[in-house]
């Protein structure tokens, strides 16, 4: 005879043995900037539904290649709208699963306090010489820097002192180790805690073409349980919470 909390010890381990049984290891491209909230993240959906995500993070233009090229990706999180929707068009991905599921914010950062003022008037004066963003040709923060250095008048004067990174998870590496004084990185990358360590301005988000990063299944994802999983708990409430703290944005 089975007592009651026996077969509360019974069901659950079958429950536990179902959805191991049913767990999927999904593959997961995303964007260099969104590393630190996809961590997060994936440790809370790992732990809440058993699937597995195996991330890759870089650029979203070198991704939109290596997908080209029949990379074993199922998930694509860009830094973008415009490389999932290209995706889609080309016939590579499933066009009703693409959302926005941050919006980005761009900051001029230095890792010492007192290089960047809050109005960003140190780039008018141009006391530096040299200041890291991401390639524009690759990454939409990079494309972002170069539109707010345009509409604040410096970019040709400015243009000779670039260093180009190729992620924005490598701009903030050229910066933080002091090999250039300055650069824009995304706001999320410099906020701990609520708080921005070193200096820094919040680009004016009118300055830019809206950052807005989107989510999409692709073709090699397309049946797979653990990437429909992930896609709405992406959307859902804890995760939400983590993207909000790391200073995006998220629509409504």
């Amino acid at each position: 005879m089975f007592t009651p909390s026996t077969l509360r010890t019974m069901l659950a381990g079958l429950a536990l043995a179902s959805a191991a049984a049913m767990a999927d290891e999904v593959s997961v491209a995303v964007a260099a900037n969104f590393t630190a909230p996809f961590k997060q993240i994936a440790t809370d959906f790992e732990k809440d539904t058993g699937h597995k995500l195996v991330a890759s993070f870089g650029s979203t233009g070198k991704f939109y290649a290596q997908i080209r090229n029949g990379a074993p990706f199922e998930l694509l999180l860009a830094a973008d709208d415009a490389t999932p929707t290209r995706l889609i068009q080309e016939n590579a991905a499933v066009a009703a699963s693409q959302f926005s599921y941050a919006i980005g914010k761009l900051v001029l950062w230095s890792a010492k306090p007192g290089v960047v003022d809050p109005a960003g008037e140190v780039l008018k004066r141009g006391s530096f010489q040299h200041i890291a963003l991401t390639n524009p040709q690759l990454a939409p923060y990079g494309a972002a820097a170069v539109q707010t250095l345009q509409a604040l008048g410096v970019y040709d004067r400015l243009a000779p002192r670039f260093v180009t990174a190729e992620t924005t998870v490598q701009a903030y590496q050229f910066i933080s180790s002091g090999n250039s004084p300055l650069g824009f990185v995304a706001l999320s990358q410099v906020l701990k805690d609520g708080q921005i360590e070193g200096s820094a301005w919040v680009v004016p988000a009118d300055l830019y073409t809206s950052i807005r990063q989107n989510a999409v299944i692709l073709n090699k994802g397309r049946d797979k349980p653990g990437a429909a999983a992930f896609m709405n708990y992406l959307q859902g409430p804890k995760a939400r919470a983590v993207i909000r703290g790391f200073g995006y944005g998220i629509e409504q």
